[in-house]
This record gives C-alpha cells, sequence and structure tokens, in this order.
C-alpha cells in the first residue's frame, strides 16, 4: 500500500508518495492538474490519498482521487488524535495544524515547537498529551522585504539572498540585515519562550525557508534541541491518512 500526500499552499504545490510512514517520492509543481495527478495514480500501489489545499475549488481533482483511491480531504474536523483548544478550531492554517500532527508523529511523548518558516512563519506547540492550545503568525522574509518597498516611498524591491554581516552598508543590504537579522532574534525569541513554558522542549523546523535558518539557528545555543524537517506538514497528512484508514 502507498499514499497520495498533497499539500496545494499559497505559491506551490507539493506531491509526495509514502510507504507506510516512509516518504518515497516528492515533487514540486506549480499547478496540479489533472494530467499530472493521472501520471501518479497510474502507480498501482497507491490505494489512500489525502489533499489538504488553501484553494477551496479542487473538486475536479478530487473526482479523480474519490475515484482512484480511498480519498480523505484534510480538515480541522478529522479525527486527528490531538486535543485542539483552539478557541476557533475550523479557522486553524491546515499548514499550522498538520505540522503539529508531523511532530506528534514523530516524537509521540515530547513537547514539541513548530516553526513553520514559509509565506508568513507560524510558531505552535503540542504537548506530551496532545494538547494544543494556540500559537503566532508574523510575516515571513519575503514578505517583509516586500511590504518595506510597498509602504514606504524610497526603499527599494530587493530579492532575499544570503546575507550574512550583522549590518548592513547600503540601503538594499541594511534592508537584508534587517529582515535576515531581526527575523532570526525573533525565532530565537519565541524558542526561548516557548521553553519557558514547556520542559525538555523538542523544536522542529519546516516550512520553504527552512534550510535558509538551519546553519544559523544550529550556530546558537538551541542546537541540541533543533530538527530541520522540510516535509514535516507531509509527514502530519500522511498520519492522518494512518489514523482515518
Amino acid at each position: 500500500m502507498a499514499q497520495l500526500v498533497i499539500d496545494i499552499g499559497n505559491s506551490r504545490t507539493k506531491v509526495a508518495v509514502f510507504q507506510g510512514k516512509k516518504l518515497v517520492k516528492l515533487d514540486k509543481v506549480e499547478k496540479l492538474d489533472l494530467n499530472i495527478l493521472a501520471q501518479y495514480l497510474e502507480n498501482p500501489e497507491i490505494t489512500h490519498s489525502i489533499i489538504s489545499s488553501v484553494n477551496e475549488d479542487i473538486s475536479i481533482l478530487e473526482d479523480l482521487l474519490k475515484e482512484k483511491t480511498d480519498y480523505v480531504r484534510f480538515s480541522a474536523s478529522l479525527p486527528n488524535g490531538i486535543i485542539n483548544k483552539y478557541k476557533s478550531p475550523t479557522t486553524l492554517g491546515l499548514d499550522r495544524l498538520a505540522g503539529i500532527l508531523g511532530a506528534k508523529s514523530l516524537l509521540p511523548k515530547r513537547n514539541c515547537m513548530v516553526i513553520d518558516a514559509g509565506t508568513c512563519i507560524t510558531y505552535d506547540a503540542i504537548d506530551k498529551n496532545g494538547m494544543y492550545e494556540g500559537g503566532s503568525i508574523s510575516p515571513g522574509l519575503n514578505m517583509r522585504l516586500k511590504a518595506m518597498h510597498q509602504f514606504t516611498g524610497r526603499l527599494p524591491e530587493i530579492a532575499l539572498s544570503e546575507y550574512s554581516d550583522w549590518q548592513g552598508y547600503d540601503t538594499p543590504s541594511a534592508m537584508l540585515s534587517g529582515v535576515v537579522n531581526g527575523t532570526l532574534a525573533e525565532i530565537k525569541g519565541f524558542i526561548e519562550l516557548y521553553n519557558s513554558k514547556y520542559s525538555e522542549l523538542e523544536v522542529f523546523l519546516c516550512g520553504g525557508d527552512a534550510i535558509f535558518f538551519d546553519y544559523r539557528l544550529k550556530n546558537s545555543i538551541f542546537a541540541h534541541t533543533l530538527k530541520t524537517e522540510p516535509d514535516l506538514v507531509l509527514i502530519g497528512l500522511n498520519e492522518v491518512i494512518q489514523q482515518n484508514d
């Protein structure tokens, strides 16, 4: 048996194949259409599937998955093995929910924090008893750079780069220093905050910018607790298939 796991996000779609809990194939596409999906479903081992989507209009994809597999659409209402104390659980971002499910799947008996560094940066934690209470959302790296250009009269539009100095020496490098170093300080601050609330905390870093922060954080005092797992959301979605089979 194999599972097809699809995560349709704001800027890209991830399509993964799992065998049991093992990730065996991963692709990233700009847009998932019927032709691409049909190619995956040519694999006779794929018997189960799940989609997590920020786009409500995926009925055509769902119809094909329902025809070919045991399909489930990911939502907060699905049984998932956690105690969700979010005041409005149906509004909890699906990527955030899947991330904490992925952390719980990998370390079910530990207190875990999930930092998802993507379009936005989210901070969430689940305790060793499976309790989730809430988290935080802040702008991602590219969003911060774009905001400075869009909401000022003179700051230029610049692209994110591997800036590593502690300060900037002209306007573009000063912007990069502020965004990169400021976001890094924010992440470290949140880790310290969560460490003060949860004992023996394990920290997972995932999302499109996870690798960008990986070595920067692993050179810090948090190196011993940090686990970079770019595919944590997919792992969480696959866990939902296992629980609802």
